[in-house]
């Protein structure tokens, strides 16, 4: 789609629930990603960044919700999420920040 893009570029922000922690028990880690990256892209990135093999990455498009503020109605812009499996002996630790 784009010319060779930054990892930073790619990369939006960790995600940080309580079923992201219950995956980063199964060596699974969820970052937020730009709606545009694809799973290459988004494989090159985490490999770049943190200097781990990456096994699978899954991707996931999240409807934006609609709001009402003060009457006024809106919808939430979706989010694209990217559920990342690492190989066996690897971890990312989302919590220390690069």
């Amino acid at each position: 789609m784009s010319s060779k893009r930054s990892a930073y570029d790619v990369i939006v922000a960790p995600v940080i629930t309580e079923k992201a922690t219950l995956a980063s028990e199964a060596n699974q880690v969820i970052f937020k990603v730009k709606p545009d990256a694809t799973k290459t892209e988004i494989k090159a990135a985490i490999e770049g960044l943190f200097k781990v093999k990456v096994k699978a990455v899954n991707t996931i498009v999240r409807k934006g919700k609609q709001r009402t503020f003060k009457g006024i109605k809106a919808v939430l812009s979706d989010t694209k999420r990217a559920v990342i499996t690492l190989e066996d002996g690897h971890s990312i630790d989302v919590t220390t920040g690069l």
